[in-house]
C-alpha cells in the first residue's frame, strides 16, 4: 500500500510539475489587449483566415466599453463616419434592444455579451490574466513575446492594440508621452493651456503648503510649453437611483478626508455666503438604459472625479507600479463619494443626494459592482512612419493612405490644478474644439521601419496629443483595429513589412468591408450641428 502511495505522490508531482511549465504557441498573428480596437483587429484577421491570439491581460475584454463608457461618443462626431467593424457592433447593440438600429448608448454588460459572442464567431483564441514583459527581436522583426507567467508566442504579426502601447514599447519603439509644444509642430491648441475662468477656493493649508490636488504655481508655468503628463483618468461607475436596482456604494480602503480639503473649504465658502449647492455642481450622471447612470468627470466642478495629478506616472510604470495607482484612483474616486456622503462641511441636502445613489447591482457583478478598468485616455503615443498633427485633423483633412474616418471633436480633459494664490487656483490641459470629417493615414499605424517591421500599433498610434484627442474614442479605434487585423494579414500573403504593403489593395479590401475610407459627396465634413460645451 505504501509502494501504491508513493507511486501516487510522485505521479502528481509530475502532472503538477508539467502543468506549471511555461507554454510555447505558434501563431499568425498576436493581438495584444482585447479593448475594442484589439477585438476589430482580431476578428478582422481571423475572418480573412489567420490564425490569432487575443492577448488580454485582466478578465475581460472590451476596455472601456464594458467598463462603464456607454456611448460611443457619436453625439460628438458626424455618424456617416462610422462604419466597418464598428458599424458591425452599434447594429449588434441594436439587435439585442429590439430597435433594429445602430444603438450608440448601451450598458457594459450588453456591450460585454455582444464582443464575447462575436469572438466566439470567429473562434479567436483568447488568453486572459497575463501581460507582455518581453519582445524579443532578429534585427528589426519581432519573432516572439513573453508573457508575465511565462508563455512564449512565437508569431508572424503583431498587433499593439492596448491604451498604453506596452508591446510597442518593449519592442524598441520610439514613443511620446505628454502635451508637444505649440512650436513643435506648430499646433494652436498645444502645450499648456490656463482656462479661461480662475476658480476661487482655498488652495493651501495654514502653514502655506499647497492643498492635495494642487499640482503646482501658475506662475511657473508658460502657456504653449511642452508639459511631460497626459490629461487625467478616472473611473466610470454604473450607478442606480431606484433602491430596488442599488448595492451601497463602498468605502475605500484608505480614506483621508484632507484629499478632499479644496471641497471642503468651497462648501463652507458657499454656506457663507448663501449660495445653493447641489451633487451636480461636482459629478456628472448620465443617463442610460434600465435604470442605470454614468458616473463622470464634471469639467466645471471645483473638485474632479478625475484624479489630477495621478495619472503622471502611469504610462512608463511597471505593472505593480500600475497597481498602486490604480488602487489610489480608486480610493481617490470612492474617497471623493464617501466625502460627499458623510463629512460636516458637505451641506446635509448634498449628502442625502449622495446617499441617495448606489452602485447598479446588475454591473460588474464579479468585480464588487465596480468597472474593471481605469479610463485610461492617453497614455503612450508612438513616433512612428508620419505624426498626425492639429493641421491633419482640422485642414489638411485628405490622404492618399486612408484607412478611415474620425470626426470627433478635439477634446483633452484637464491635466492639472494649478493656484494662483491662496485663494485661487486655474484648472490646466481643457482643449474643446469643433470636430471635422478627417482621413486617418495607415503610416500612422505603422513604426519607423527600422525599428520594426512586422508591428501595428492601431491604438497608441502616431499622433501628436492636439490629434489624439480625436482619435481616442472606442468607435474611432475599432475603425484603426479592423484596418490593422487586415494589414497584418495582407503583410503575411504578401510576405513583406507592414510598412511595405499594397495600401490600394489594403484599401478596397476596407472598402468592400463597409469601412468609410473615403469623404462621401453630400456628407457635411463638419460637425457644426452637434451641441457641446463652449469651445476652450
Amino acid at each position: 500500500m505504501k509502494k501504491l502511495w508513493h507511486i501516487l505522490l510522485l505521479s502528481l508531482t509530475s502532472l503538477v510539475h508539467t502543468q506549471a511549465q511555461p507554454q510555447t504557441l505558434n501563431t499568425d498573428i498576436v493581438v495584444y489587449s482585447g479593448v475594442p480596437c484589439g477585438i476589430a483587429a482580431a476578428i478582422t484577421a481571423a475572418r480573412e483566415g489567420a490564425s490569432v491570439i487575443l492577448i488580454e491581460p485582466e478578465k475581460h475584454v472590451g476596455g472601456l466599453s464594458t467598463s462603464g463608457i456607454n456611448t460611443a461618443e457619436s453625439e460628438h462626431m458626424l455618424k456617416w463616419t462610422i462604419g466597418g467593424f464598428s458599424d458591425e457592433f452599434y447594429p449588434r447593440l441594436g439587435t439585442h434592444y429590439g430597435t433594429n438600429q445602430p444603438e450608440y448608448y448601451f450598458e457594459s454588460s450588453v456591450a460585454q455579451k455582444t464582443y464575447d459572442a462575436m469572438l466566439a464567431e470567429t473562434k479567436v483564441d483568447i488568453r486572459y490574466g497575463a501581460s507582455v514583459t518581453q519582445v524579443h527581436k532578429t534585427g528589426p522583426r519581432i519573432t516572439h513575446i513573453t508573457l508575465t507567467d511565462g508563455t512564449i508566442i512565437n508569431a508572424k504579426q503583431f498587433i499593439d492594440a492596448s491604451y498604453e502601447g506596452d508591446l510597442m514599447a518593449r519592442a524598441g519603439v520610439s514613443y511620446t508621452i505628454g502635451r508637444e509644444s505649440k512650436a513643435q509642430f506648430n499646433e494652436e491648441a498645444a502645450g499648456i493651456r490656463f482656462d479661461k475662468t480662475p476658480r476661487t477656493a482655498r488652495t493651501t493649508d495654514d502653514s502655506g503648503n499647497l492643498l492635495p490636488g494642487i499640482s503646482g504655481w501658475a506662475k511657473d508655468y508658460t502657456e504653449g510649453d511642452a508639459h511631460p503628463a497626459p490629461m487625467n483618468y478616472n473611473f466610470r461607475l454604473t450607478v442606480a437611483k431606484d433602491p430596488n436596482l442599488q448595492v451601497p456604494i463602498p468605502a475605500p480602503k484608505n480614506y483621508d478626508p484632507n484629499r478632499y480639503a479644496i471641497l471642503a473649504h468651497w462648501f463652507r465658502d458657499q454656506t457663507a455666503k448663501n449660495k445653493p449647492t447641489k451633487l451636480d455642481n461636482i459629478l456628472d450622471l448620465y443617463k442610460r438604459r434600465n435604470g442605470k447612470f454614468e458616473l463622470n468627470n464634471k469639467q466645471a466642478a471645483v473638485i474632479s472625479l478625475g484624479h489630477f495629478g495621478g495619472q503622471f506616472t502611469w504610462s512608463d510604470a511597471s505593472y505593480d507600479q500600475r497597481k498602486t495607482i490604480y488602487n489610489d484612483h480608486l480610493d481617490y474616486t470612492l474617497g471623493l463619494l464617501h466625502f460627499l456622503a458623510s463629512d460636516p462641511a458637505v451641506p446635509t441636502h448634498v449628502q442625502d443626494e449622495m446617499k441617495s445613489l448606489g452602485l447598479h447591482k446588475d454591473e460588474f457583478t464579479d468585480n464588487h459592482h465596480l468597472p474593471y478598468q481605469l479610463y485610461v485616455r492617453e497614455a503612450r503615443r508612438m513616433i512612428g512612419e508620419t505624426i498626425v498633427t492639429q493641421h491633419d485633423v482640422t485642414t489638411d483633412r485628405r490622404k492618399s493612405d486612408t484607412i478611415g474616418n474620425s470626426s470627433h471633436f478635439i477634446d483633452s480633459h484637464h491635466v492639472q490644478r494649478l493656484a494662483l494664490s491662496p485663494t485661487e487656483f486655474i484648472n490646466e490641459g481643457r482643449i474643446w474644439r469643433m470636430g471635422y470629417a478627417y482621413q486617418i493615414p495607415y503610416r500612422s499605424l505603422t513604426p519607423k521601419a527600422e525599428q520594426t517591421t512586422n508591428l501595428l500599433v492601431p491604438c497608441a498610434a502616431s499622433f501628436t496629443h492636439v490629434a489624439f484627442c480625436t482619435l481616442r474614442l472606442e468607435s474611432v479605434w475599432m475603425i484603426t483595429g479592423q484596418a490593422a487585423g487586415l494589414a497584418a494579414q495582407q503583410a503575411i500573403k504578401e510576405e513583406v513589412p507592414v510598412q511595405s504593403i499594397n495600401i490600394q489593395a489594403l484599401q478596397e479590401k476596407l472598402r468592400q468591408q463597409n469601412q468609410v475610407i473615403d469623404f462621401i459627396p453630400g456628407q457635411p465634413e463638419k460637425a457644426t450641428d452637434l451641441n457641446g460645451p463652449p469651445e476652450f
